[in-house]
């Protein structure tokens, strides 16, 4: 101890060395070595597809029929103009998606017999709606329904579309909570039932903060899928993006409209997709953190 008070390190010992300050970009000699071996590959691996594509025999046609730079760019602000039409049926249906899906979760995750004809009914609507494909409940719903002329029954377009996509991906959803709320470990439950909390105010207080918590980055991937899946719903009459890009390729023949829309959805959903990498990533590493 030195006078001040302080321990000292024993006589003899080597102090800790200081810790080196890294390369700038945290790359490293090695790692910026594997960076230009990776952009080089990729460089080499693309261009050689390209060249076959351009080279093909039937190049000349397929860009003629699908990549006509006169026809997409004047096509694009109608086909553009709609998809505020896709993002309201996304903002609107994922709301709803949320709860019904949680609710569904909840259901089926509740044990006793006297919630069974509950839990029966929500197994059997997810695996109804988890079975059937989208297109074809688009097709029964959106447009058989509206067919009947049931009085006091919806016949917008609108409605349908976002009824059919919270029906199907509710279904879907309820699953990823279902996973969140089974791995959850059970002594969190018997803790909170010891505290005197019931079944519900657990499930509530104790069980789905958590399991939320752990399904966001397949919950988020499910709503890029909806947010594609957005474009099907056209199906119903409704002019969304797709159904706009459709009807300039009936009018002039050709399919360089529907290849805007395409690139519009990429424009779009390729940065929601990196944020889900994103968080999938910092999950893990706040995981193994731990």
């Amino acid at each position: 101890m030195d006078p001040e008070g302080v321990l000292s390190p024993p006589s003899g010992s080597v102090p800790p060395a200081r810790a080196t300050r890294g390369p700038r970009l945290g790359l490293g000699s090695e790692g910026a070595r594997s960076l230009l071996i990776a952009i080089v590959s990729s460089i080499v691996f693309f261009g050689l597809i390209a060249y076959v594509v351009v080279n093909s025999a039937g190049w000349p046609r397929v860009q003629a029929q699908f990549l006509d730079a006169e026809l997409f760019w004047a096509s694009l602000p109608k086909v553009v103009s709609k998809f505020w039409v896709n993002v309201q049926l996304f903002l609107i249906a994922e709301a709803l998606i949320l709860v019904f899906g949680l609710l569904l979760a909840v259901l089926r995750s509740m044990p006793g017999p006297v919630v069974f004809p509950l839990r029966l009914m929500a197994t059997i609507y997810v695996d109804i709606f988890r079975a059937v494909p989208g297109v074809l409940v688009i097709i029964a719903l959106g447009i058989g329904i509206p067919a009947l002329r049931i009085e006091g029954i919806p016949k917008d377009e609108f409605f349908w579309a976002i009824v059919v996509l919270t029906l199907v991906y509710s279904a879907y959803v309820s699953e990823v909570y279902r996973a969140g709320i089974e791995s959850v470990h059970a002594s969190q439950s018997a803790a909170a039932r010891s505290l005197g909390l019931s079944q519900l105010q657990t499930m509530r207080h104790v069980v789905v903060p958590q399991a939320v918590r752990r399904i966001l980055p397949p919950l988020l991937n499910d709503f890029v899928a909806l947010q594609k899946d957005t474009a099907l719903v056209g199906l119903t009459g409704l002019l969304e993006i797709l159904a706009v890009a459709n009807f300039q390729k009936n009018e002039h023949f050709n399919l360089s409209p529907v290849t805007g829309a395409a690139v519009f959805f990429l424009i779009v959903t390729i940065p929601f997709t990196r944020l889900v990498d994103y968080l999938i990533k910092r999950d893990k590493a706040r995981t193994q953190a731990q």
